[in-house]
């Protein structure tokens, strides 16, 4: 009995990690036609009489270089160095977590990325583990660059409205790609809770955020993606 239960397990093991490989080398390229969380909202949604999906996947170079910096500077700035985890985030937040202080998340780029694909929004250590394993895979085997096309594709930007084009199409009437400094920086603002801020008409709060990311951009510099393996070789 101990031997087959073992068995099993090692074969489903096995077969998580194939499968899961598979999945993340397919998107690799592919585009990401729906994720978990819009299939959850969408139910959520048939219970009230507000019902919205839009979703239009584009490539990188159709999504504003503004927009990219800003997701970076308000969401994670050292995106281009980690491997997947800012170590130094996640001490802080600990520290923060101990003093009693309200803590910022410190998930990243990649780590978000991860949950959003491939992954339910559940808050659980269970799913926790999964996003590290999901978020070391990517990280491997994307580059940077597909990392941020798949993220600005796929995360929640306001009331069933998911990736950058449908967030510009929805918020300033626009193509990502057309978006100016200003408004670039309104989306990135509202992020961290998209069905509670609006990116137009901005509250005061979202303005501030916007100014904040702004200056954060002209700190920053110029967005360079460090070349992929593929390209070095």
């Amino acid at each position: 009995m101990i031997k087959r239960i073992f068995k099993f397990l090692f074969k489903t093991l096995f077969w998580f990690v194939v499968l899961s490989v598979i999945l993340v080398v397919v998107f690799k390229w592919a585009p990401v036609p729906t994720t978990p969380l819009m299939v959850i909202r969408s139910f959520e949604q048939t219970e009230t009489s507000n019902k919205e999906w839009k979703h239009d996947w584009v490539s990188i170079d159709k999504i504003s270089p503004y927009l990219q910096l800003a997701v970076i500077c308000s969401e994670d700035q050292n995106f281009m160095t980690h491997h997947g985890f800012d170590v130094k985030a996640i001490e802080k937040a600990y520290q923060d977590n101990k003093k009693g202080k309200r803590v910022k998340g410190a998930s990243t780029i990649s780590q978000q990325t991860a949950k959003n694909i491939f992954l339910w929004p559940e808050r659980s250590w269970l799913r926790k583990g999964f996003e590290a394993y999901f978020t070391f895979l990517i990280e491997l085997i994307w580059s940077k660059e597909r990392i941020m096309e798949v993220y600005l594709n796929s995360i929640e930007m306001g009331p069933g409205i998911y990736g950058a084009e449908a967030a510009s199409q929805y918020w300033f009437k626009k193509s990502a790609w057309q978006l100016s400094k200003r408004e670039a920086s309104a989306i990135a603002a509202i992020l961290p809770n998209p069905l509670n801020y609006k990116a137009n008409p901005a509250s005061r709060y979202i303005e501030q955020r916007k100014s904040w990311i702004i200056t954060q951009m002209g700190y920053y510099g110029v967005l360079t993606y460090p070349k992929s393996k593929e390209n070095n070789e």
